[in-house]
């Protein structure tokens, strides 16, 4: 009969359903695959903009490349096929700057040792999660802190991304300065930043990754760029494969930055995936029936990152982007893996997109993440306090870690020195003694 499915289709839909159960979740597997390609517009700007960070801690570009899209296809696949939720992965904004601009260039650190960082701190999570210590962890860090470390994130990528605009310059009487407007690479950011604001004002889905496009076509005719292709074989992966040093991040004094990554790495898997699922409408009772799978997939993320050459994976808020499209299971993510595995054969348009081209996003995704704000318990000054200390030390210390560390040790000191030490959950006074020790016995927490 003419309207019959045909068998192959059938015996595809039918395993499709048995693995995401469909059905269950009242969508289909049309809007599935259209949930993560909005997915996958809303973040394919991570293909370029990690290898641009990445490339200045001295990493391979190409391979750096390759690295973010298997790490993104595999983190993403996993979240799929073992968690079943619409979420995908890729490596996390925020931390890889962390280990370009911190890690590498502050500190002086070889990028093979802050792979090995990388390494170590998706083991801990991995513990964490298996032994059911993510729950304590997470439970008793305060509210007011978590905030502080996304906003103080997000002030970080903003002086990194106003940087490489050319918007401030190095200034030996104020610090930092205007920089020179007359410049096209700055004209050029500044548009693509007022380009992807008007886009996403207006929700087009691919905002981000439209500007970033937008600005390198037009740096081939006003700033000099050359045009190397679009689409080519992948570059080689060799110069990252495996190229992590264990040894060298244990023994070269990169305690303080396996903490901040663990720290950081918990609380915006965590964040991330319980927001998603909020709004696509699968907790219950407000959990996540398969938050240990969720993490898992996660934690597994890093250590493939790590191995494949790249700075810590983490859930991406913009699988929200899917979710609103209908995505409710891990088909949606699976859809997203497939998209960055094709990714791969783009390689030359990633080499030819300048820096200024990825800070307008940067810069945009920095200004999203200032809203946190809004929910800090303003009255309470033993909470405000050692938040904005957080936020407010990381870009003017350029130091991820030091923002984290002394707004850990002010949080633990004002609720000491005011009375109100029962407020402090044990973790909390671990970890400050831990910052606190580095800065006595080393000097600093960088």
């Amino acid at each position: 009969m003419k309207g019959d499915t045909p068998p192959a289709a059938a015996a595809s839909d039918g395993l499709l359903e048995r693995t995401f159960r469909l059905s269950e979740h009242g969508t289909s597997v049309r809007t599935e695959l259209l949930a993560g390609l909005t997915t996958f517009l809303t973040m394919a700007y991570i293909v370029f903009v990690n290898p641009s960070i990445l490339a200045d801690a001295g990493m391979p570009r190409g391979a750096v490349f390759v690295a973010t899209c298997l790490v993104a296809a595999l983190g993403s696949a996993i979240m799929g096929l073992y968690a079943n939720y619409p979420i995908a992965l890729a490596p996390g904004m925020g931390l890889n700057a962390y280990f370009a601009f911190v890690v590498v260039q502050g500190l002086g650190f070889p990028w093979p040792a802050a792979l090995g960082a990388v390494f170590i701190s998706g083991l801990c999570f991995l513990i964490v999660t298996l032994t059911g210590l993510r729950a304590i962890i997470v439970d008793g860090i305060p509210r007011a802190m978590r905030i502080a470390i996304t906003v103080g994130i997000g002030l970080f990528l903003a002086i990194i991304a106003l940087k490489n605009a050319g918007l401030v310059a190095a200034s030996p009487a104020t610090f930092v300065t205007l920089g020179d407007l007359h410049r096209p690479d700055v004209v050029l950011a500044v548009s693509g930043f007022l380009l992807v604001a008007v886009l996403s004002a207006r929700r087009v889905r691919a905002a981000l990754l439209l500007s970033i496009l937008a600005v390198t076509v037009l740096s081939f005719a006003v700033a000099g760029n050359t045009f190397q292709g679009i689409v080519a074989l992948p570059p080689s992966i060799a110069p990252t494969l495996f190229a992590l040093d264990i040894p060298g991040a244990l023994s070269g004094g990169l305690l303080n930055v396996i903490l901040v990554l663990f720290l950081v790495e918990l609380f915006d898997a965590t964040g991330t995936l319980m927001g998603v699922a909020n709004r696509a409408g699968l907790l219950t009772e407000g959990r996540m029936d398969r938050l240990d799978r969720a993490l898992m997939a996660d934690s597994v993320a890093v250590f493939a990152g790590s191995l494949l050459g790249t700075s810590s994976t983490t859930a991406y808020l913009e699988s929200a982007a899917g979710v609103e499209e209908g995505g409710r299971t891990g088909l949606t993510a699976v859809a997203v893996a497939v998209l960055f595995l094709a990714c791969l054969f783009f390689a030359p348009l990633a080499e030819a997109v300048p820096p200024y081209a990825t800070a307008p996003a940067l810069f945009y995704v920095a200004c999203l993440m200032l809203r946190e704000l809004a929910d800090l318990d303003w009255d309470d000054l033993t909470e405000v306090i050692p938040a904005c200390v957080t936020a407010l030390l990381m870009p003017f210390t350029y130091s991820i870690a030091t923002g984290v560390s002394c707004g850990f040790i002010t949080y633990a000191a004002l609720k000491l020195l005011t009375g109100r030490a029962r407020e402090v959950k044990p973790v909390v006074w671990v970890i400050a003694a831990i910052f606190l020790f580095k800065f006595v016995v080393v000097g600093g927490a960088h």
